[in-house]
């Protein structure tokens, strides 16, 4: 401000407005701060009409700016900051000399970016709220089909069979991990990967036997020929599980990492002695350790009366 001062008293003009403002004197505090500016352009070297010019542009745009107008017909520009800033422009290009130039190209840039800057943001605004309001449109048109193709069959095949408890028990099973996996998606199709194509093997050994299956997995990995393997010996783990464990549940468990796919299945029923096992049942020895033999991986079956049953499949990844 002391500066200022030197610049035919600006700085004690500039003190005076600021003092008005911070007392809440806003439009007091207007024409001491117009003092200044012109007192501080005429120190510049700035003739009369180009210091009018550019108070009368201030003006206008000031005008234009707590009017809020825009380029939109419900909110049009204030009538009086446009002639004020207009006739504050010709006087600058007409009297105000040489040297202002540049000074009237700056002016009408600044006009230009007030008023079309809040229109074009607006008008961003507002197609980002009517794209959102798209989206969350058809988000409901999805859920709505989808608890109508679903939810509410489901409802009406359970109020059929309310005589069934077993029945019940599969059909809401079903469409829990129905319901899972349109939640939780995370791109894959069904069975295009190995958790999608256990949760398959899954719900059809539910289905056909009436027991739980309980799957958790540590990792995703897409199904190629060795992988389908691994499914295909959890599947039939899972069965004979189902099957001769006399359990109500059976728990699978699958990891996938950069360089193995394991699956753990097991259940806490009956259990049994491998030795024990006649040499024509091909189910352990086949249909899981030999499928798992042939795509290179390798089948652990851990068992043994009254403490159930575990077998590990663990296919390294990976190899030539």
């Amino acid at each position: 401000f002391a500066l200022l001062a030197l610049a035919a008293g600006a700085g004690i003009a500039l003190y005076i407005a600021l003092w008005l403002w911070m007392r809440e004197h806003r439009w007091l505090a207007v024409l001491p701060l117009l003092s200044a500016g012109s007192l501080t352009l005429h120190g510049l070297g700035l003739s009369g009409h180009a210091i009018l010019a550019v108070v009368l542009i201030a003006v206008g745009l000031t005008w234009i700016w707590r009017q809020g107008g825009s380029l939109r017909p419900d909110k049009p520009l204030s009538l009086a900051g446009l002639v004020a800033a207009a006739a504050g422009i010709g006087l600058l290009l007409t009297r105000g000399g040489a040297h202002t130039s540049l000074l009237a190209s700056g002016a009408v840039i600044g006009g230009l970016l007030l008023i079309v800057g809040p229109w074009v943001w607006q008008l961003i605004r507002e197609r980002e709220e009517e794209r959102v309001i798209l989206i969350r449109s058809e988000e409901r048109e999805e859920i709505a089909a989808r608890v109508h193709d679903s939810v509410l069959q489901t409802l009406a095949l359970i109020q059929r069979h309310v005589d069934d408890p077993a029945r019940i028990t599969a059909l809401a099973r079903r469409q829990e991990r129905e319901l899972r996996s349109w939640l939780f998606a995370d791109g894959h199709t069904r069975g295009d990967t190995l958790v999608g194509a256990l949760t398959g093997a899954a719900e059809e050994v539910e289905e056909l036997h009436g027991v739980r299956i309980e799957l958790a997995s540590g990792g995703d990995c897409d199904l190629d020929d060795d992988v389908r393997a691994v499914v295909l010996a959890a599947r039939e783990a899972m069965q004979n599980a189902a099957k001769f464990s006399g359990e109500p549940e059976v728990s699978v468990y699958a990891e996938a990492s950069d360089d193995r796919v394991s699956v753990f299945v097991r259940d806490r029923g009956a259990g049994f002695d491998r030795s024990a096992v006649p040499a024509d049942r091909k189910g352990l020895s086949e249909s899981i350790e030999g499928r798992l033999t042939r795509a290179g991986g390798c089948a652990t079956i851990t068992s043994a009366p009254g403490e159930g049953t575990e077998v590990e499949l663990v296919l390294p990844r990976g190899r030539a």
